[in-house]
């Protein structure tokens, strides 16, 4: 007997071939397809962005452009012609204003730290009464607007004999970031091994002494997160400032730039330059602390 023929045996030589170029014609439709998508994504990022950064890029085109083109029209988009004038009324004028910015960051800086990592310690690993509540009223005290908590420590300050001095000025912007300094340091902390603090407490380490020497070391992120928040709050407060140091002989940069654009509302490009130098300090802390910051501010947000 004579076996019967396979079915379709003529075909599969036509359908091998053509299976051969499509998927490859699918495959480079489908790779330009997305290269095209990831070009409209890169385009897009880039007109946002440029578009977002477009203010900055003004504020330093008008420093450097001279008070007879000021109002030129159209506007210059290149300072061509650009002068240093503002520059120099900035050295003149407004460093004893950035300086008094710089001890009023700092100190803010020091008192946050001073409060909120203790008690960030305390709230993630001693876990006292009431530990909770004080966590609620932490995050709620972030949502008090500034002018109410001005108000109030204005009517204290004056009491107290200690408005329009740089001391009350570091006390009030510290109570911005002391919430969030306790909240960072308690989600940050709460991560870390007990095992570790256990180990020091075996080797007879005090409370104090397992803080300073193994909770500390290991929180860097955690220090360095809350150390630029607090810095970029006190660096860039007005409304305390103008409520109380607006008559002090020790005033931060807001307010120079405040009575300067009053004193000198012709001269732009003074007003511009000064808002420059004064956004020099917190770009490059910025810079600098990224990396530990977006460490230090997702800490706690994965358990494992």
């Amino acid at each position: 007997m004579t076996a019967p023929a396979p079915q379709g045996r003529g075909r599969e030589p036509r359908e091998q071939a053509s299976g051969e170029r499509n998927p490859g014609g699918r495959a480079s439709r489908g790779h330009a397809a997305g290269r095209w998508k990831r070009h409209a994504k890169t385009g897009l990022g880039l007109f946002f962005t440029a578009v977002m950064l477009f203010p900055i890029y003004w504020m330093i085109n008008v420093s450097l452009t001279k008070d007879t083109d000021m109002r030129a029209d159209p506007p210059h988009l290149l300072p061509l012609d650009g002068t240093l004038e503002g520059y120099r009324a900035v050295i003149e004028q407004q460093m004893p204003y950035l300086g008094t910015s710089l001890i009023v960051g700092l100190g803010t800086v020091a008192l946050t730290l001073a409060l909120s990592a203790p008690a960030g310690f305390a709230l993630a690993k001693l876990r006292p009464k009431g530990g909770g509540a004080l966590s609620f009223v932490l995050l709620i005290a972030q949502m008090i607007p500034g002018i109410i908590m001005a108000m109030g420590f204005y009517a204290i300050y004056l009491r107290l004999g200690v408005l329009n001095t740089v001391p009350g000025l570091i006390l009030a912007d510290s109570t911005i970031a002391v919430p969030f300094g306790v909240l960072i340091f308690t989600a940050f902390m709460s991560g870390i091994p007990d095992e570790l603090i256990n180990a020091a407490l075996i080797d007879g380490a005090s409370r104090w002494r397992t803080f300073v020497s193994v909770i500390l070391p290991v929180s860097r992120n955690a220090i360095v997160t809350v150390s630029l928040f607090a810095f970029l709050w006190a660096w860039s407060d007005f409304v305390f400032a103008s409520t109380l140091d607006g008559g002090g002989d020790a005033q931060p940069i807001t307010l120079g730039i405040y009575q300067y654009i009053g004193n000198n509302n012709q001269q732009w490009n003074a007003i511009m330059a000064t808002a420059v130098v004064a956004s020099i300090p917190a770009t490059l802390l910025l810079i600098i602390a990224q990396r530990y910051v977006a460490a230090g501010v997702t800490a706690g947000a994965v358990k494992d």
